[in-house]
């Protein structure tokens, strides 16, 4: 891991900012003091003499040979009007891979050093631009494989959550500094709030904390994606029902019971969701080898998935064997399906809702993918004003500061001295302030933007 000290270097950095490869234009980024005398021994145009926000045409030569590397175009944003809040330079150039090899080590003889893996925006956090629940919405944007996921790191970079979590503490500062009159002033007898208000007022910013992190599973879901097991005995029609829900022929399908012997895996589109499906070997007893270890896989399946598709044979009674699969399984976290309806059904009295489709025949499919989705995203939870979290550390922190408030309001109630409360309360508020970049570790930050892309 890159040390984070060297984050804080004072030196002018460099690095590829397109995706490498062949493509139609790349863009190299330049960031520090001394941008304009580094991009000068490369561009055939004086940067000195450009106006910010401005755009160059020339061409780009080696600082070593002064050979001509390419043409193409010199952009400038002086500081502090950058991403990074220092003076900014960006080429952009023929795509390739060795066009941009050229150019970067160009740079450097120049006196450029090549840039670590999210120091551009760490520079951006450092100077100010951006706090850190920003510098994860950068990420968080690149990563997004869905609208929703998309629409929801934008809130974080638009600092909308950053926002939020300010007011909380502004109303946590005001309670703080009542708290302190009333241990600095005790004979003065200060009333500047009640004490039931002030419970309250505790209470509802608690509240408002606790509701982020009850948000966090949504998030996960919303950027990670969530996996679904199919489940059931052989030739219940596990793979059709994958294949239906695809839309595409992605599992073997055949009359013979044990074809599938292996998880096979694919990504589902559903709605605004991205799903992991896993179609999994019929469970049942045999003395197959290959197909014993099939099952001994569809088992841990079975356990590690976010949501399980139980499948059985409308036409057909449950079984033993199928009886004895729905005791491995939380049905909380379940979806019941009887496939091949278009067979008949069979009247059978459950203690959970079943749900029937023909996978052959695309019927029900709809009406299961709504069930999917429902039972996965609370969709009441991720409304226009509403925010949501997404990352361990945040749900972390952010339970640490409720951990806190619920000490602050258990003092009060029991009547213990204000300057007692007013330590836990102002722990809060430390606590608080590290969620966005404020008295946060050296460990946190190196573990932040380390996971950066290069260039980013």
């Amino acid at each position: 891991m890159t040390d984070y000290r060297s984050y804080f270097r004072d030196q002018t950095i460099c690095a590829l900012i397109t995706p490498p490869g062949t493509g139609g234009v790349a863009i190299v980024r330049v960031s520090g003091k001394l941008s304009k005398n580094v991009v000068q021994k490369v561009f055939s145009k004086d940067p000195h003499a450009q106006i910010s926000h401005t755009v160059s045409y020339g061409k780009m030569y080696s600082s070593l040979d002064r050979s001509l590397i390419d043409e193409g175009l010199c952009v400038y944003m002086q500081s502090p009007h950058s991403f990074t809040g220092e003076d900014v330079i960006e080429l952009q150039f023929h795509g390739g891979n060795f066009i941009a090899k050229k150019i970067l080590e160009s740079l450097i003889h120049a006196g450029a050093e090549a840039a670590y893996p999210g120091e551009f925006s760490f520079r951006a956090y450092r100077n100010g631009k951006i706090d850190l629940i920003q510098a994860q919405g950068i990420q968080e944007m690149i990563a997004a494989r869905s609208e929703k996921s998309l629409k929801a790191a934008q809130a974080h970079l638009e600092g909308k959550l950053s926002k939020h979590l300010a007011l909380v503490k502004k109303e946590l500062l005001e309670l703080a500094a009542i708290l302190e009159a009333w241990v600095d002033f005790p004979e003065e007898g200060l009333e500047f709030m009640s004490f039931d208000d002030m419970l309250l007022k505790l209470e509802t910013q608690k509240n408002s904390l606790q509701k982020l992190v009850d948000s966090f599973k949504t998030g996960q879901l919303i950027f990670e994606g969530a996996t679904i097991c199919l489940v059931g005995e052989p030739n219940v029609g596990k793979s059709s029902l994958m294949n239906a829900l695809l839309g595409k022929a992605r599992a073997i399908v055949t009359p013979i019971a044990g074809t599938t012997r292996d998880v096979i895996e694919e990504d589902l589109k559903l709605y605004d969701l991205v799903i992991r499906l896993k179609d999994t070997a019929g469970i049942r007893d045999t003395d197959e080898v290959i197909e014993k270890e099939g099952i001994f896989l569809s088992l841990k399946a079975l356990k590690d998935a976010d949501l399980v598709l139980f499948i059985k044979d409308a036409s057909l009674a449950f079984t033993q064997k199928e009886k004895e699969i729905l005791s491995q399984i939380d049905p909380s976290k379940a979806i019941f399906i009887a496939n091949k309806m278009d067979q008949g059904i069979v009247n059978e009295t459950f203690d959970f809702q079943q749900y029937y489709v023909s996978a052959k025949f695309d019927q029900g499919l709809e009406e299961l993918k709504q069930v999917i989705y429902a039972k996965l995203v609370d969709t009441t939870l991720i409304g226009k004003e509403d925010q949501i979290i997404t990352d361990e550390r945040q749900k972390n922190t952010l339970i640490q500061v409720i951990e806190k408030l619920d000490r602050v309001i258990l003092s009060l109630k029991q009547d213990i001295s204000c300057e007692f409360v007013v330590i836990d309360l102002k722990e809060a508020l430390k606590t608080l302030s590290e969620l966005v970049g404020l008295d946060v570790t050296e460990d946190v930050l190196t573990s932040l933007f380390s996971k950066f892309c290069v260039g980013k």
